[in-house]
């Protein structure tokens, strides 16, 4: 078994494929955690930076052992530059934090506001002047998992309506449906990921 580590297999293939594989890990752990940073979730944080340091540490002493290995730079380089896509397709799925919706309405937009709170969401409306008119400007906060089902109801009751969605560091009280917690999403991607292998 021991000369299975020192072939030329292990070395220039096995190796290599193993910190690329590494690196893809503790890149996209890294990337959640920027993300989980600048949302402001204090808990989760500390966990992923241990994680990611302690990949990263055991790839850096793999290469140091290897340095004349070129295809040891090749896996470390390619897993850093797959890594942070993984990362971002990982926080995308995850939908970490909370988003403003801001909707302007030239029509009646009764409706909608009925739509929205009926499905648990906050709405507060304000009575505006645009460039042709009177309309009426709706603000709704909620959380980044739910854009595709606000979206729903806008295109269902008002489908000329403007509005634009901002992202929101942080949110004091307000109306919210009930969904997944934080840790449930994290881990609700990983099954995601042996659906599509399959």
């Amino acid at each position: 078994m021991e000369s299975f580590f020192h072939s030329h297999t292990f070395l220039y293939f096995v190796l290599p494929v193993l910190i690329f594989l590494a690196r893809i890990c503790d890149v996209s752990i890294g990337t959640v955690k920027i993300i989980c940073i600048s949302r402001g979730h204090k808990l989760i944080v500390p966990i992923l930076g241990f994680i990611e340091v302690l990949i990263w540490l055991v790839v850096m002493v793999k290469i140091i052992q290897n340095l004349n290995n070129v295809f040891c730079y090749l896996g470390f380089a390619g897993g850093f530059a797959t890594g942070n896509y993984v990362g971002m397709y990982i926080e995308q799925k995850m939908a970490i934090g909370s988003v403003i919706f801001r909707i302007i309405s030239r029509q009646e937009s009764q409706g909608l506001i009925d739509a929205l709170r009926q499905r648990g969401y906050g709405a507060t409306i304000i009575k505006a002047e645009g460039a042709s008119g009177d309309v009426s400007i709706i603000y709704t906060i909620v959380k980044r998992h739910s854009i595709g089902g606000v979206e729903e109801i806008v295109k269902q009751f008002n489908p000329k309506a403007f509005y634009s969605v901002e992202d929101v560091r942080y949110v004091s009280e307000g109306v919210f449906p009930a969904g997944q917690s934080l840790l449930n999403r994290m881990f609700g991607v990983l099954p995601m990921f042996a659906r599509k292998g399959k």
